[in-house]
């Protein structure tokens, strides 16, 4: 059971579009979540630079986050990495084939795994992707990277750990719109290919994204 009064706040530092002025878009996906007193950085888009960047005018501080969560190892996701490492040598939580990362701390996930009280992975799917869940107070909040699984085996898999309310990420080329009805929220970001399909569907659930955009539940 989640803690009551306890706000779950994403903010998005790296997406194709932004939100708020000044900030960089580009090509890829990163947000900070800060739920249950951590803060876990969620992929980390194409280049360190920007990610930085866009992170010191968003008062983030690369020091104060705890973890980094990587969703798979497509460049996008990724590529921001090295340098965020350089600034804060944290842990990192990726999908079990995701190679090529000597000389870090590393947690390989296979199957779905609790990470902290109240946050969890979906395990990798298709041998692929993992997302993370985090339990609300009433329900559950799905953060996805560019759901190459589907959006429905992603759903089913974090399912087993309550009632998803809220997605939030990449949802590619995803069209069976009927499969997001019976959520609260939809925040659509990076790759999706239908977002004004949504936007246009689901008016009363649709969450715009962008670089600087905060979410909170």
């Amino acid at each position: 059971m989640a803690k009551k009064n306890n706000r779950l706040i994403i903010t998005i530092i790296y997406d194709n579009e932004a939100w708020s002025q000044g900030l960089e878009a580009d090509w890829g996906f990163s947000c900070l979540v800060r739920a249950f007193g951590r803060k876990i950085l969620f992929d980390t888009g194409a280049r360190g630079d920007i990610l930085l960047e866009n992170m010191k005018k968003l008062h983030i501080d690369p020091g104060e986050i705890d973890e980094v969560f990587i969703s798979h190892g497509h460049w996008d996701h990724i590529g921001g990495l090295t340098d965020f490492l350089r600034m804060n040598p944290v842990r990192v939580i990726v999908p079990a084939s995701l190679a090529g990362l000597e000389g870090i701390s590393v947690v390989r996930v296979c199957e779905p795994l609790q990470i902290h009280d109240n946050i969890f992975s979906t395990g990798e799917l298709v041998n692929h992707e993992q997302s993370l869940v985090i339990k609300g107070e009433e329900d559950l909040v799905v953060i996805a990277g560019c759901s190459h699984p589907g959006v429905k085996q992603i759903l089913l898999s974090a399912s087993q750990f309550g009632r998803v309310g809220t997605l939030i990420g990449g949802l590619h080329g995803f069209k069976d719109f009927d499969l997001i009805k019976n959520l609260d929220r939809i925040c659509p970001t990076h790759c999706t290919r239908y977002k004004s399909e949504i936007a246009s569907r689901y008016p009363e659930k649709y969450i715009p994204g962008g670089v600087g955009q905060v979410i909170e539940i």
